[in-house]
C-alpha cells in the first residue's frame, strides 16, 4: 500500500507543476480581465448611442430628424455651427458617438427635389474596432431618418408625380472623424480604423511567429540535449553558467531576428498589395513615427524577444525529454496568441483598466502596442512598455542562471522518489 502511495505521489508531482498550473492561472486571471471588456462592447452595441446634433434648419423635415435623434441619448443640441467645437468637446467628455449637423436649407432642398446634405462627425476614442462599437446603432438611426423622409416624400406626392430617386436617396451624407483633438474631413470612423489597422497589424503578426518559432527551438534543443545527455557534459566543464545561458539566448535571439526580417519583408509586401490604393495618408495629420520612435520600437522588440527567449529557456529546464517539451510550448503559444488577437480588435488605451493590467503583465503585449502609441505619441506608455520589458528579461535571466547552476538540470525533481522506492524495495 505505501509503494502504491509513493507512486501515486511521484505521478502527481509529475503531472502538476509550475509548468501546468502557471499558464492556466494566468490564463485564467486573464480571461477574466477580458470578460469586462467584451460585455462593455456588448452594452455599447444594444444601448442606445450618445450623440449630440446641430439644427440650422426650420423646415418640417428637419424637425422630423430631431424627433428622430431624440429617441435615443442626446448629449448635445444647438442651433448654430459655432456651436459644433463645443459639442465636440462635450460629446468626447460623455463618450459620445457621433454629432449630427442638420445644416440650413435641409429642408428646402428636399422640397426642390434634390438630397439635402446631412453632415456626421463621429467621435473616435481608440484605434480599435470595438472603438466604434456605437457606429452601428448610429448607422441605424442615418436608416430610420433616410426611411422616414423618404415615406414622408411618397406620401406628400400621392396625387403627383413622384421623384424616384428623391425617394430612394433623400439623404447625402457626409462622414467626417473627431480624433485625438482634431476633425479629419472627409474620412469616416471605420475607414480611418482600416488604414491605423492596416498600417499597425505587421507586428503582432510578426512577433506571435517569431516567439512560436524561436521559443520552440529553445524548449526543443534544452529537452534535447538533456535527453542526449549532452547537457550534463556541458555543466561539468570550466564553464560559466552565465555564459552557457547568455550564448543560448544571444543565439536564439539572432534567428529570431532573421525570421523577423524574413517575416517582415514577406508580410509587408503583402499588406502593400492590400493598401495600395488607399489615398488617405496618416502622415498629414501628424500620425508619422520618427527615426528615434522607430529605433524606441526596435528595441521593445528586441528585449521582448529576449524575454521570450528566456522564458522559453526556464520552461525547457523543466523538461525531461523531447516529448514533454511539446507540451511546454503551449502556455508560450497562448501568451503569444491572445494579445494578438486583442490588439488587433481594441486599442489597449480604451480597454477596461482589468483587461489593461492583464495584457500588460503580458510581455508580448508591448511591441504590439507600441506602434500605434508611438503614432499618436503616446510616450509615456511606450517608455513604460521599455522599461517593464527590460526589467521582466533581467529577472527571468537571472533566474535560468539560478536554475543552471543548481543540480536540477543534471539530477531532475523526482531523484528523491526513485530513491525512496528504492530504499521501500530493499525492506
Amino acid at each position: 500500500m505505501s509503494a502504491i502511495s509513493s507512486l501515486f505521489k511521484k505521478e502527481l508531482k509529475e503531472l502538476i507543476t509550475p509548468a501546468t498550473l502557471l499558464p492556466i492561472v494566468m490564463m485564467a486571471v486573464i480571461f477574466g480581465s477580458l470578460g469586462g471588456a467584451i460585455n462593455s462592447i456588448e452594452d455599447n452595441i444594444t444601448s442606445a448611442p450618445v450623440i449630440g446634433y446641430i439644427n440650422e434648419d426650420s423646415g418640417n423635415y428637419s424637425d422630423l430628424v430631431i424627433s428622430i435623434l431624440e429617441e435615443s441619448d442626446v448629449a448635445f443640441s444647438g442651433s448654430s455651427i459655432l456651436q459644433k467645437e463645443e459639442a465636440l468637446n462635450t460629446l468626447q467628455e460623455k463618450n459620445g458617438a457621433a454629432l449630427i449637423i442638420i445644416p440650413k436649407n435641409f429642408s428646402s432642398d428636399i422640397e426642390n427635389n434634390v438630397s439635402a446634405p446631412l453632415e456626421v462627425t463621429w467621435i473616435l476614442k481608440g484605434t480599435g474596432i470595438s472603438d466604434i462599437s456605437g457606429g452601428a446603432s448610429v448607422d441605424g438611426l442615418l436608416y430610420q431618418i433616410g426611411r422616414s423622409i423618404s415615406n414622408q416624400i411618397i406620401e406628400g406626392q400621392s396625387n403627383g408625380t413622384i421623384n424616384a430617386s428623391l425617394a430612394l436617396m433623400p439623404l447625402k451624407t457626409n462622414h467626417n472623424t473627431y480624433f485625438k483633438g482634431q476633425e479629419i474631413e472627409n474620412i469616416g470612423a471605420e475607414t480611418l480604423i482600416g488604414i491605423f489597422s492596416s498600417q499597425n497589424s505587421m507586428i503582432p503578426i510578426v512577433m506571435m511567429l517569431i516567439i512560436l518559432t524561436s521559443g520552440g527551438m529553445v524548449i526543443s534543443s534544452m529537452a534535447l540535449e538533456k535527453e542526449n545527455k549532452t547537457l550534463e557534459t556541458l555543466l561539468t566543464l570550466p564553464i560559466k553558467r552565465t555564459h552557457i545561458v547568455s550564448s543560448k539566448i544571444v543565439a536564439a535571439a539572432l534567428v529570431g531576428l532573421l525570421l523577423a526580417s524574413v517575416y517582415l519583408i514577406g508580410f509587408s509586401n503583402y499588406m502593400s498589395s492590400l493598401t495600395g490604393g488607399a489615398s488617405f495618408d496618416l502622415s498629414a495629420y501628424g500620425f508619422t513615427i520618427s527615426s528615434l520612435e522607430m529605433v524606441l520600437l526596435g528595441l521593445i522588440v528586441f528585449l521582448t524577444l529576449i524575454a521570450g527567449l528566456s522564458l522559453c529557456m526556464l520552461l525547457g529546464t523543466l523538461a525531461t525529454n523531447y516529448k514533454s517539451a511539446q507540451t511546454l510550448t503551449f502556455p508560450i503559444t497562448l501568451l503569444a496568441i491572445i494579445p494578438m488577437f486583442i490588439t488587433m480588435f481594441a486599442d489597449f488605451t480604451t480597454l477596461p483598466l482589468p483587461a489593461q493590467i492583464g495584457l500588460f503583465l503580458i510581455p508580448f503585449t508591448h511591441p504590439m502596442i507600441a506602434p500605434t502609441q508611438l503614432l499618436l505619441n503616446n510616450y509615456s506608455l511606450v517608455l513604460a512598455s521599455l522599461i517593464y520589458v527590460g526589467v521582466f528579461s533581467a529577472i527571468t535571466i537571472m533566474i535560468v542562471v539560478w536554475v543552471f547552476k543548481t543540480d536540477r538540470l543534471i539530477t531532475g525533481a523526482n531523484m528523491k522518489w526513485l530513491k525512496k522506492l528504492k530504499e521501500m524495495k530493499k525492506q
